[in-house]
């Protein structure tokens, strides 16, 4: 028998019966649908989360001294970065004024939206630097600034237009936790589609935590600091780690530790690719249910078509011939329950990215899509297997006897 044959004998079959044919392709249709939607939603997550982390600042190592005499921990770290070399392209302090009421004219962070509510840090001269913005307009904070405890700001581009809509922001007074701050400069927009926006920052010199109420704004001995790539994270790491242990005496007069943001990252995604392995093998389950449900609908053909058989094993039909045109049929119900599952995959998928990732366009892969289209024909052929090999093995005299 042609394979051509073989294909329209297996197509007419499924016509012959549309119904129980597409109840036997739902198990398929479900899980390749829940398959592509779960991993594609996982990997759209990852792709959010590593956004995030380029959008802050690539290369970074997170380091952290405490000391008990109550020396600030990040001038020592500022100070020894600074002999480092090219290596090291900027430390700055990882605080935030969480208290503090951002005001101007009529515009109050406390009667905002927390879309809208800007984040105040404290940040050092090579702020901008490390968590990679550009000065769009104005100037940047200096050291002069720290130095000299100016009372002044820098705002970045969701910032400005929250508080100043279409003015000029530039020495425009505005007063965080009730003191007054000139805006020195405005920030390139780097962010503009998320809601919670890496934009929507104001940055002061973190000496200016003096004025901070509560101690809202007190530095830690937490900060970041900048290399030039990823190959020099390392070994910049463990000379920091070696610093701090000469430093804290091993943990005698304090502690203090370094870690890079590229582990935060690899464990991440680490985490995200087994939880999408999991919820797939779940997903997964249906395909198997799927499976035998063709192994069971196949097993009723070859019962059904007994005679069939046997008349065509009694004019020469061979073995292979009979396999052949079983195995095709199993194929093609399994291969369009795949197409229909991608379709409903491909909306699933759609539908999760604008609803779960501020709007995004998410759709799988074409090495997903290719996988599943394949996984399920070769789910047909494998569990349409025994039925095939059933089906070739009747006597002529046997099946022609059926009713």
């Amino acid at each position: 028998m042609k394979f051509g044959q073989a294909v329209k004998m297996a197509v007419k079959s499924i016509l012959a019966k549309k119904g129980r044919s597409f109840l036997t392709m739902l198990g398929i249709i479900i899980g390749i649908a829940s398959v592509m939607t779960i991993v594609a939603t996982v990997s759209g997550y990852n792709q959010k989360m590593m956004e995030a982390f380029e959008a802050q600042g690539t290369n970074k190592i997170t380091v952290s001294l405490y000391l008990n005499s109550g020396e600030s921990g990040f001038e020592k770290v500022y100070n020894y970065c600074q002999g480092l070399g090219d290596d090291v392209i900027g430390v700055t302090p990882n605080s935030q004024a969480w208290s503090a009421v951002v005001k101007y004219g009529a515009k109050n962070s406390d009667t905002m939206e927390w879309q809208e509510q800007p984040r105040v840090y404290l940040g050092s001269d090579q702020y901008s630097k490390v968590n990679s913005f550009t000065v769009a307009r104005g100037r940047d904070i200096t050291r002069l600034d720290v130095e000299k405890y100016h009372q002044v700001c820098v705002l970045g581009a969701r910032a400005a237009k929250t508080f100043f809509d279409y003015a000029d922001p530039l020495n425009e007074n505005i007063t965080i936790g009730g003191v007054p701050f000139t805006v020195v400069g405005i920030y390139a927009e780097k962010d503009a589609e998320s809601s919670y926006s890496v934009d929507s920052v104001i940055v002061l010199p973190y000496t200016a935590s003096r004025f901070m109420p509560d101690g809202g704004g007190d530095v830690s001995g937490e900060c970041a600091v900048k290399v030039k790539d990823s190959q020099t994270i390392n070994p910049v790491m463990q000379r920091i780690q070696a610093y701090l242990d000469g430093v804290t005496q091993n943990g005698m007069y304090g502690y203090g530790y370094a870690y890079s943001e590229q582990q935060w990252q690899d464990e991440s995604s680490g985490a995200l690719t087994m939880i999408s392995v999991v919820l797939g093998g779940i997903a997964g389950i249906s395909l198997l249910v799927g499976g035998i449900g063709i192994m069971n609908i196949m097993l009723v053909t070859v019962t059904e078509r007994t005679r069939e058989i046997g008349i065509r094993r009694a004019i020469g039909a061979e073995r292979s011939s009979i396999v052949t045109q079983f195995l095709v049929e199993a194929a093609m119900i399994c291969g369009v329950g795949g197409v229909i599952g991608i379709v409903i995959g491909y909306g699933g998928t759609h539908l999760a990215g604008r609803l779960l990732f501020d709007g995004m366009s998410l759709y799988p892969s074409p090495e997903i899509t290719l996988g599943a289209f394949a996984f399920s024909v070769s789910l047909g052929i494998i569990f349409g297997m025994y039925p095939a090999i059933k089906a070739s093995g009747l006597q002529p005299v046997v099946a022609l006897k059926a009713e």
